[in-house]
C-alpha cells in the first residue's frame, strides 16, 4: 500500500488467526475493499516446521516476548508468555497445532441459552475448515484449509 489516501470498506486490525479469518471472509465479496494490519512480520520460516516452535519462544521477529512477573511460586522466575508477532499471531508459533473444544461445552453453552453454540451447530464450520488426511467423515472435514 503506498497511497496513504486509499480507501477501504474494511480495515481489520491483527493479523492473528481471528483477524486473518476475518478478512479472508470478508474479502471473498469482490465489492468489499479490506485492508489488513499486522504488526509483525508476514511470518517465519521457523513457524511452518513443527518441531521448531521452541525456538520462537526468544525470538523477537516472532514473538513479543512477555514475561510474567516474578511471583513466589514460580521461584520468583519470569515465564515466558508467548504472544506471536507476524502474520497468523500466536497460532503461527504454537508448532501447528489446533484442537477443538469438548463436544460437553458446546452442549453446555447452548444449554444455557447460547443458541447456535451446541456441538451439531458448530460442527459444520469445524469441517469446513479441514482437510483430515484419511478423507472426510461425519466428524472430520476433507477440503478445508488445516491439514
Amino acid at each position: 500500500m503506498t497511497n496513504l489516501s486509499e480507501t477501504f470498506d474494511y480495515i481489520v486490525v491483527g493479523g492473528g488467526s481471528a483477524g486473518c479469518v476475518l478478512a479472508n471472509r470478508l474479502s471473498s465479496d469482490p465489492a468489499n475493499k479490506v485492508l489488513l494490519l499486522e504488526a509483525g512480520n508476514k511470518g517465519h520460516f521457523l513457524s511452518r516446521v513443527p518441531v521448531s516452535f521452541s525456538l520462537l519462544i526468544d525470538n523477537p521477529a516472532a514473538n513479543w516476548c512477555y514475561r510474567s512477573e516474578p511471583e513466589s511460586g514460580t521461584n520468583n522466575r519470569h515465564i515466558p508468555i508467548p504472544r506471536g508477532k507476524l502474520l497468523g499471531g500466536s497460532s503461527a508459533i504454537n508448532g501447528l497445532v489446533y484442537v477443538r473444544g469438548q463436544q460437553l461445552d458446546y452442549d453446555t453453552w447452548a444449554q444455557l441459552g447460547n443458541r447456535g453454540w451446541s456441538y451439531a451447530d458448530v460442527l459444520p464450520f469445524f469441517k469446513s475448515m479441514e482437510s483430515f488426511d484419511k478423507g472426510g467423515s461425519a466428524y472430520r472435514g476433507r477440503s478445508g484449509p488445516l491439514g
